[in-house]
């Protein structure tokens, strides 16, 4: 008989191995000690310890995104026209000496009551007052004033002073004569001796023709303030629109206005008038307070090589720019010798009925070789001006454009060329010209200066240099102001548009700079200190383009919520699951404890 090893079941007793497999099977682990399951949960609650108490306060603090309070509705009021009406009123002073106090003051309400019937935009309007040597007394004599407080004073009336209005008796003539000066600011009026009313008459002749021409004097100074009001809150008004519901309560309230307004606009500009804007405003340069002029001479062969540029500059283009208070001015020269014209152009074709070569109207924009040219796009902080002085060969010579037969063109945006012909030479009669004097150079620089007037958006009217150039300091003061707001606006939208945008503190700073400032240009205006408002609309501009393109803001707008999730996802996998699961087996082990003896956790009776 064969014993078994107890190593396997065997045949002869097949039942005892099965019962000794199943014994084998169902036996469990050795229960827990109470200290490991207390050490166990010990450990548990000490990680989401750290993860509670120390890892989200590290990751709020790490991540939370800065946002500076910015007055948001103060912002919006300002982007709305509601903050500022601005206004310009244009003080114009009437001398009339030979008048007596009393028909003098007379004929200024009678001049006034016509220019307030033809004036249909009350942004812009016209004052009247009667000069000093019209009132017929000395004030330093009655009152006693000290007589450098009265030539303070004096000072400061013409420095708001608009247009000074002459007005004289002429002998010999029944009508009257209106002159202004090309570089004066007085409007001097010839009348006769009869055409001066009563003081029972409500309207004159002479009257009606000094408010006819004051009005035509500052009409396209008018239509260009309304043109930029029109235009900014047109913009405003679709830059609400699609903003969203969010702000529907500022959507609503400028609707009315904007409709307003620009009805009232259409009365004043008509529609050939608002061509003329448009044009204009698009041939100008974006206004900043330092421009930087490039005067380049460029030639064809290798002569001439050289010119008396800063001689000429002296005597021809600098007191062009001295005269500008609106901006400052940068002026640089070069010279480059064998200098072709763009590949692109077509070869100029000689017309017999002018005797010249002439350029296709349709290649003056490509004319520019800007692959060979050295014409950088910008010299330091404010944008550049290139003014291109090309001289043609004597094969092509003299070069004009077609059709308008001109030797130069205005470049929007950019600058202008002058095609500079020589006198015609041949080799047995003189040799080439070399060098170019000032006196050559004086017809290029004088268009160059027709072309900065361009340029900078300066009117055409009033026709005194002067007052065109008081013109360009209202207007721009107006648009700086406009854009100013405008960008405040655009800045508190995408402050509620987007939450997770930071805001640091220097945004905050340059907002408060900003509406400061715009304050101060909407006070300086109404008062009828342009100048000052323009200093302030300038300084108002800087820092609300300086706040709207912070780099920190611009670099978050870009940063969508699935980054985030792609940046967490690795992170918080391997370490929350870990935990979420050892928290889920001590939850359901205390669970289990609870329903194996509940009386040791008796409920709580409310």
């Amino acid at each position: 008989m064969e014993e078994s090893t107890g190593l396997g079941p065997t045949t002869e007793n097949p039942a005892g191995s099965l019962q000794q497999l199943s014994k084998i099977q169902t036996k469990k682990p050795p229960p827990e000690s109470s200290d490991s399951i207390r050490v166990r949960s010990l450990v548990v609650a000490s990680f989401w310890a750290i993860a509670v108490f120390l890892g989200l306060p590290i990751w709020w603090w790490t991540t939370s995104i800065p946002r500076a309070r910015l007055p948001l509705r103060e912002m919006l009021e300002w982007a709305d026209g509601k903050a500022c009406k601005p206004t310009f009123p244009l003080q114009i002073i009437v001398d009339a000496p030979s008048l007596q106090p009393d028909d003098a003051q007379h004929l200024v309400r009678t001049i006034q009551h016509a220019l307030d019937d033809l004036n249909e935009f009350s942004a812009h309007h016209l004052r009247l007052r009667l000069g000093r040597s019209s009132t017929g007394s000395n004030n330093s004599s009655i009152h006693g004033f000290d007589s450098q407080h009265e030539e303070e004073e004096e000072e400061e009336e013409e420095e708001g002073v608009a247009l000074t209005v002459s007005v004289n008796p002429v002998e010999g003539t029944s009508t009257t004569s209106v002159k202004l000066e090309p570089h004066s600011m007085v409007l001097d009026v010839s009348y006769a001796a009869g055409q001066v009313a009563s003081a029972s008459s409500s309207s004159s002749t002479l009257a009606n023709t000094i408010a006819n021409n004051l009005q035509d004097m500052f009409a396209e100074e008018q239509a260009s303030i309304a043109y930029i009001l029109a235009g900014s809150q047109t913009s405003g008004h679709g830059q609400h629109a699609s903003t969203g519901s969010g702000q529907a309560p500022q959507i609503s309230q400028s609707i009315p206005a904007t409709r307003d307004s620009r009805n009232g606009v259409s009365r004043i500009i008509s529609p050939e008038l608002a061509t003329k804007l448009a044009r204009r405003t698009t041939r100008a340069v974006k206004y900043a307070p330092l421009y930087h002029i490039t005067i380049s001479l460029f030639t064809s062969s290798a002569s001439p090589s050289s010119w008396d540029i800063e001689s000429a500059i002296d005597e021809y283009f600098a007191p062009l720019l001295e005269s500008f208070s609106v901006s400052n001015f940068t002026v640089d020269t070069q010279v480059q010798l064998y200098a072709k014209f763009s590949p692109s152009v077509q070869p100029p074709k000689y017309d017999t009925a002018v005797g010249a070569w002439t350029l296709r109207t349709e290649d003056l924009s490509g004319f520019i070789n800007a692959a060979e040219w050295p014409l950088g796009p910008s010299i330091g902080a404010g944008p550049t001006l290139n003014f291109i002085i090309y001289v043609p060969g004597r094969s092509i010579s003299p070069l004009l454009v077609e059709k308008s037969y001109a030797n130069s063109w205005l470049i929007p945006q950019w600058g202008g060329v002058t095609i500079l012909n020589l006198p015609e030479t041949t080799p047995e009669s003189s040799p080439a010209v070399l060098a170019l004097d000032k006196e050559s150079l004086q017809p290029a620089l004088f268009t160059f200066s027709h072309q900065l007037l361009s340029l900078l958006g300066a009117p055409e009217s009033p026709p005194s240099f002067p007052l065109q150039l008081q013109t360009l300091t209202r207007v721009r003061a107006a648009s700086l102001l406009l854009s100013a707001s405008s960008t405040m606006g655009s800045l508190a939208r995408l402050t509620v548009a987007l939450p997770s945008i930071a805001i640091p503190d220097t945004v905050a700073v340059a907002v408060d700079k900003t509406l400061s400032h715009l304050r101060d240009t909407c006070t300086y205006l109404r008062d009828g200190k342009f100048h000052a408002a323009l200093d302030h609309a300038r300084i108002a501009e800087a820092e609300a383009e300086k706040g709207f393109f912070e780099k920190s803001m611009v670099g978050m707008v870009y940063f969508p919520d699935e980054h985030k999730v792609a940046v967490y996802l690795p992170l918080l996998g391997p370490i929350g699951v870990p935990l979420l699961m050892s928290a889920a087996k001590e939850m359901r082990r205390f669970l289990g404890k609870l329903r194996v003896n509940p009386a040791r956790y008796p409920p709580v009776v409310m």
